[in-house]
């Protein structure tokens, strides 16, 4: 029997590796710059084309490498950071494990531009698919310019499952300001496709932030600070009235580096008890700084998922620090006694004795005359209020007639025939019953029917929106005085993909620059509603279902714009109302569930009423 275990070639060794640690284009710029971000740089600039499918450049001024270190670099498991197995449990850089341009360079084309501190001379090396092409001596600027081409050109199947630019973008940008939220002190700036995106300059912590997601974030956020022997927390808590459904701005970091922990998580939203309505998220910044041995940040390929030695301790004191934080702020509404049109009360002096004061008293006019119970002087108004009443009677009798004509119809299940508008129509035309401002009942032939009246109408306007998208025919409603709606970096790369479909369903929004928005028209029939909160809610539910299809997208659109324009649970409707809204909903495809899948209507049958009464 002959041998069948060999070894993998280093060519496709490296080209596994990358698919654990080069995952999207977003991945290769999280680990150029963090290299940057280690070589100490003070400048950093990514250039992307196409989303990075075509281009990623990353250049900084940091330390360089000379010629041998530039080839050495792209070794697998080639690094400065570690010597012993000890000093895994000792890291302050972010990239260690020599994996990350061992993988880049196997899936891509690799150019290198490097020149040391103090050497005067740089050079110039040429990888693609790990395959060394040339290196030569080049005059360039001191630190690295890396360019990395045609990411997966070698690996098809990974090129075919990256998403839209849109989508690979959004990434870029995640992973873009994970690192510059923990590294202030270091100018950064991304530019897409020639267009500038951020422009960060060197800062403290907080004004970073307010840079990259907007001054309007300045008055929401609450400082952090909590040190013990253990651990040093610092950083930001959102206010308690910032907190929303989506897209709430999350953050951990411990010792510079990004991490995922939903224990940590609960910790925070625990302390937000009571403070903010069930199911919103809070912001927060939170930077931990400890001892390196007691965590392990070596778990994980991206490095996202650290172990922590001492997590239940850490958790308590982190609740403790958000809790005093919010208690600092104004969570609890105080008096102010400062207020500029307060009473002036003058202090009390015993020696000053107050002058008297005197008054006058008013003069009243009495007419001596008036008898309230002389009737002879009353005379009756001419005008009869009985005409008021004319034609009511009559009108009445008619509309009993009307709907006397109408019979029961069997709803059954809801075949083709039955959901004929005649039939339809006759199905609902049963007297309704609101209950509790949230529910309606209606006898059918065959049993009750209890209908969700907040989710009936969601399902009707989510298709009537989804309707007026796939056939152009939104109707706008102009507004006299347009919003101006503000958008992060991440927020703006999804919005080129929405603006037509948000056009056709009615929204009217002009670009302003600087990811700023103008809205100047509604659809027709949400003039009530808050078009900002409205617009960006319908951008962070796209975000957070990651849809790249076009139908999935209008499918987002028209769900959310229904589920802000719907009838809210306790408003009371009139019988045409409810007759109005079943009639409608029982005309929609789908009459039994909302778009996101929640049940409409319930039904008792008969046989399961007369058991109810055995």
């Amino acid at each position: 029997m002959s041998d069948i275990i060999h070894l993998l070639p280093d060519h496709i060794a490296n080209q596994i590796a990358a698919g654990e640690v080069i995952q999207r284009p977003a991945s290769v710029v999280k680990e150029l710059v963090e290299n940057a971000v280690d070589a100490g740089a003070s400048n950093i600039q990514v250039n992307i084309k196409d989303a990075g499918k075509t281009l990623i450049q990353v250049i900084d001024d940091g330390r360089g490498m000379s010629e041998t270190d530039a080839r050495m670099a792209f070794e697998r498991h080639a690094t400065s950071k570690i010597s012993t197995a000890e000093d895994l449990f000792s890291l302050h850089t972010m990239g260690f494990r020599g994996e990350a341009l061992a993988s880049i360079a196997a899936v891509a084309h690799i150019e290198l531009r490097t020149r040391a501190r103090e050497a005067e001379l740089g050079a110039c090396l040429s990888i693609a698919g790990s395959n060394l092409e040339s290196i030569e001596p080049e005059a360039c600027n001191e630190g690295c310019i890396f360019s990395v081409k045609n990411l997966f050109f070698n690996v098809p199947a990974r090129r075919k499952f990256l998403k839209s630019n849109e989508t690979e973008f959004r990434n870029i940008i995640n992973e873009f300001e994970r690192i510059a939220l923990v590294n202030p002190q270091v100018g950064m700036s991304l530019y897409h496709n020639d267009a500038e995106i951020f422009n960060l300059s060197e800062s403290g912590l907080r004004q970073r932030i307010i840079n990259i997601y907007g001054k309007n974030l300045n008055q929401k956020l609450l400082s952090l600070d909590a040190q013990s022997s253990m651990v040093t927390i610092s950083g930001f808590v959102g206010r308690p009235d910032s907190a929303k459904k989506r897209g709430a701005l999350q953050f951990f970091f411990v010792n510079g580096r990004y991490m995922k922990h939903p224990y940590f998580h609960k910790a925070i939203m625990q302390a937000y008890e009571q403070l903010i309505p069930a199911g919103d998220m809070p912001n927060y910044f939170v930077y931990f700084t400890l001892d390196p041995s007691s965590i392990d940040v070596n778990i994980h390929p991206t490095k996202t998922e650290i172990k922590f030695e001492n997590e239940q301790p850490i958790w308590q004191i982190l609740m403790a620090a958000t809790r005093e934080a919010l208690a600092k702020s104004s969570a609890i509404p105080t008096i102010d006694f400062d207020v500029e049109d307060a009473i002036d009360i003058p202090v009390y002096n015993p020696v000053k004795k107050s002058e008297p004061t005197t008054y006058k008293a008013p003069n009243v006019q009495v007419d001596s005359s008036y008898n309230p119970f002389d009737t002879t002087s009353y005379k009756k108004p001419e005008f009869d209020w009985s005409k008021l009443y004319q034609g009511f009677e009559n009108d009445r009798v008619a509309v009993q007639l009307e709907s006397e004509t109408f019979e029961d119809a069997p709803i059954g299940e809801l075949t083709a025939e039955a959901a004929s508008p005649e039939n339809l129509f006759t199905e609902v035309s049963n007297p309704c019953y609101q209950y509790k401002g949230r529910y309606i009942v209606t006898s059918l032939k065959s049993g009750l029917a209890i209908i969700d009246q907040h989710r009936a109408h969601v399902r009707v306007l989510s298709d009537q929106y989804l309707s007026n998208i796939r056939q152009q025919q939104g109707v706008s409603q102009q507004v006299l005085f347009p919003e101006i709606v503000e958008f992060t970096a991440a927020e703006a790369a999804v919005l080129p993909s929405l603006l037509e479909d948000l056009r056709f369903v009615g929204f009217d929004l002009s670009n302003l620059g600087n990811d700023n928005y103008a809205i100047n028209g509604l659809p027709a029939g949400i003039e009530n509603l808050d078009p900002v909160t409205l617009v960006k809610d319908i951008v962070d539910r796209t975000i957070e279902t990651g849809c790249d299809a076009h139908e999935k997208i209008c499918e987002v659109i028209a769900f959310s714009l229904a589920k802000a324009a719907a009838i809210r649970p306790g408003k009371s409707l009139s019988p045409e109302e409810m007759d109005h809204l079943i009639a409608s909903l029982f005309s929609c495809p789908d009459s039994n569930l909302t778009p996101d899948g929640k049940t409409i209507i319930s039904m008792l049958t008969d046989e399961e009423l007369e058991k109810r009464f055995k």
